[in-house]
């Protein structure tokens, strides 16, 4: 897949409310690929590739979150993932 590198810090009450389990199922509905994990000082990590638009719709996404979480602040810089993926993960710390 060809299109946009992307990697979202989110934070806010964003983990241990089933957000990276939302972003997966977010991701899978509009075709994205990437990871999410969470981070250790409580934050939650997100790398994605998709097409413009999508990216776009993506990010609008994640900055709403799911019904549980509240994102306070969102860190979007560009990323470069590794060529070939196919779908989207969980990372598991």
């Amino acid at each position: 897949m060809q299109g946009v590198d992307r990697s979202f810090v989110i934070r806010g009450r964003v983990q241990g409310v089933g957000f990276r389990w939302w972003t997966r199922q977010t991701a899978k509905a509009l075709g994205v690929v990437g990871a999410v994990e969470n981070l250790p000082d409580g934050s939650v990590r997100v790398t994605a590739r998709a097409e413009g638009e999508t990216m776009a719709r993506f990010a609008d996404k994640l900055r709403q979150g799911p019904p549980l979480a509240r994102v306070e602040k969102i860190e979007e810089t560009p990323a470069e993932l590794p060529s070939g993926l196919g779908s989207f993960t969980i990372v598991h710390s």
